[in-house]
């Protein structure tokens, strides 16, 4: 497939004005969805779309009236052009995809809605690309929904001290980039964990300025063709493994292992840098959620998975973190440069709501332990404020300083009236996180929570690690899930995961995975399943569907709430699997781009990365036409078990994704 623009002294562009660059879908363009001939030319919405329809409509380039409805089109005379030198598109055209990419007779609030299924037209091929253009090079880390120019060119009215341009700012659908994201030139197939915890191939994320940037600090270092990870932190240049036995010696636990014997799991690491400490926790059995925003140090999180570290990009700012109410046992600042106390300590307070009961925060900074007069007045103020919080020192040595979540609500309701922060109100959901302002306020305790459960294991109402991935949760109640439904869902997804590994064959080896996704983890059982394998897995949950993340937290397991209308907040190439159970059948729902997400799908999946979708048969079919125009390949094909409770029955469809590189066009590497 060849991605180029036409040239501007080529003769299709002579004498005119030259083409913008390949921006794709940003101010205000979008790239032409890919036919055999290249359609990389950008156009815009001008007068002349009359006319243009028009001819189209009396052509036979149907196609291009697809393509005209989904881009804003400018230069006339390209179209004109590519009209006439193309006569026989490549594009096969239907009416019912067409829905799946906005085009529709209605407004746009009904855009992309049908009562008809798109996935279940019998003898109608639809509307499906023979490929899709490759998206410029400079575009190899985009992260669509936290794009700067994106806020830039949209001129978003944001607040940069309360951190807003670092979160999330999705673009509209008709500005959303509609191609393959490349691969840096060179890049090689990431090492295997566990040695990548300790290198990583340069050409795969080419920037050294945190090499040299922290030289002193040891968080990186470049050596030959890899970027070495001596396992150093701003605060801990000496390693993680000694700083986190020094935490562990100071609350006291037994051998000095931080996980405390199971009793502490998820961890929250804010500002985690490349995420050496929660590499370092992983040994311990501790699974940790590194966070940090796509900011001046913008690769560190990009370092971490490459690294096959669990990590978010995320930020600390007016929107919750999409994490329920009472997710870890353990939250960590190491010069993380937050300020504490801006805004009535809401950022504190939004820990605060994701601690369990006894929960502990560790913050390591100058504040902690320096003795010059701004330090001495944060360290007051903030002393101040977790005492008002009900927070306790837990220990205090050195640089760092441990404080303790209380147990119950007896000192929320001690406190003198008129206490700030007040307690939250009663029709606050301290789980309901996607798109929701924080609130500088206390998050209680609710009713149900109850005195067995805070009496059990120190406040968190939970079985220690290991035996926590398999013993019901308390929070199950919330859902009316009992016990046997609880155990019945693990017996059927360890038999399907059984199934997914059958199909995959030889073309997995024990350390060919790493990094997973479950795009709808339900109750987490499909990564309970792959507790003994060396993987770990980030579990998603539809921001519009049962909440059960805060299930998933308490089996030990991590996660985040999405929308996949939008694009995941994460850099490409990050996974080595995607397991989608039912994914595009919910997006059919909500008139959402099914295009959009296979799209999205291979941004994030890591070159020679496996997707298995489960859906129903029809959206299988769907996707199977997909797979030249991705350079997917199929692995395998079958038939899901039988359950009648299914209206329509579930296939299964395992594929690869092939590794292609831009210098070779899409020309699959060897």
């Amino acid at each position: 497939m060849d991605s180029d623009l036409i040239s501007p002294h080529s003769s299709l562009a002579h004498s005119r004005p030259p083409l913008p660059p390949l921006h794709l879908c940003q101010e205000p363009t979008v790239v032409l969805r890919s036919v055999e001939i290249s359609f990389g030319q950008v156009f815009r919405f001008q007068t002349l779309v009359s006319l243009l329809v028009f001819r189209l409509l009396n052509s036979e380039h149907l196609v291009l009236f697809r393509i005209l409805l989904y881009c804003r089109v400018s230069y006339a005379w390209t179209l004109d052009v590519i009209l006439r030198q193309h006569a026989n598109s490549a594009i096969e055209y239907g009416t019912k995809f067409s829905r799946t990419i906005g085009w529709s007779s209605v407004d746009n609030s009904e855009l992309g809605k049908s009562d008809e299924s798109i996935f279940s037209q019998e003898g109608d091929d639809g509307l499906v690309p023979k490929s899709f253009p490759v998206c410029d090079n400079r575009h190899s880390e985009l992260i669509p929904c936290l794009d700067r120019n994106l806020i830039y060119q949209t001129r978003l009215k944001l607040d940069l001290s309360l951190m807003e341009h670092y979160e999330r700012h999705c673009p509209q659908p008709e500005k959303r980039y509609n191609c393959l994201i490349p691969p840096p030139t060179s890049y090689k197939v990431p090492i295997k964990w566990p040695q990548s915890r300790d290198e990583v191939w340069q050409v795969n994320i080419p920037h050294t300025h945190l090499a040299h940037e922290k030289s002193d600090q040891n968080w990186m270092v470049v050596k030959g063709d890899k970027i070495v990870f001596p396992g150093g932190g701003t605060h801990f240049h000496y390693g993680a493994g000694k700083y986190i036995s020094h935490i562990a010696n100071m609350l006291n636990f037994s051998n000095n292992i931080l996980n405390d014997e199971g009793r502490l799991r998820t961890v929250l690491d804010v500002g985690c840098g490349v995420a050496s400490f929660g590499g370092y926790l992983l040994s311990s059995d501790i699974i940790a959620m590194s966070l940090a925003p796509n900011d001046v140090h913008q690769n560190q999180i990009q370092f971490a998975l490459e690294r096959g570290i669990p990590a978010y990009l995320g930020v600390l700012g007016t929107k919750r973190l999409p994490y329920p109410s009472r997710s870890f046992e353990f939250a960590h600042c190491s010069r993380c440069r937050i300020d504490w106390l801006q805004r009535d300590g809401i950022l504190l307070l939004e820990l605060d709501r994701l601690l369990r009961p006894g929960g502990y925060f560790a913050y390591s900074s100058p504040e902690a332990y320096a003795q010059d007069e701004e330090d001495l007045r944060i360290w007051k103020q903030m002393s101040a404020l977790v005492e008002r919080m009900c927070w306790k020192i837990a220990a205090k040595k050195n640089q760092t300083v441990i404080w303790v979540k209380p147990l119950t609500n007896d000192c929320y309701m001690k406190r003198a009236p008129g206490t700030q922060p007040p307690l939250c109100k009663s029709n606050n959901d301290p789980d309901a996180v996607w798109g929701v302002p924080m609130e500088a306020c206390i998050s209680p305790y609710s009713e149900l929570f109850s005195f067995a459960e805070i009496q059990r294991d120190e406040g968190s109402g939970l079985a220690p690690w290991p035996a926590r991935l398999t013993t019901p949760p308390p929070r199950l109640a919330d859902f009316g899930i009992s016990t046997d439904m609880f155990e019945k869902d693990m017996e059927i997804w360890h038999q399907r995961v059984d199934s997914y590994w059958s199909l995959l064959g030889s073309k997995i080896r024990p350390n060919t995975l790493r990094n997973l996704m479950d795009m709808k983890a339900n109750l987490g059982s499909f990564a309970a399943a792959l507790k003994e394998m060396p993987v770990w897995v980030m579990n998603v949950v539809p921001e519009d569907g049962p909440n059960t993340l805060k299930i998933i937290y308490d089996r030990g397991l991590i996660g985040t709430t999405h929308d996949w209308c939008e694009a995941f907040s994460t850099y490409p190439r990050t996974y080595d699997l995607l397991h989608a159970w039912t994914v595009f059948s919910d997006i059919e729902k909500k008139g959402c781009s099914a295009e959009d997400l296979l799209l999205e799908m291979d941004r994030i999946l890591r070159p020679t990365g496996f997707v298995i979708f489960r859906d129903k048969k029809p959206i299988i079919d769907f996707i199977d036409k997909y797979l030249t125009a991705l350079h997917w390949e199929s692995v395998a094909t079958a038939d899901a078990e039988s359950n009648s409770d299914l209206e329509d029955k579930e296939g299964i469809l395992v594929i690869q994704k092939k590794l292609w590189l831009m210098d070779e066009g899409t020309k699959d590497s060897a």
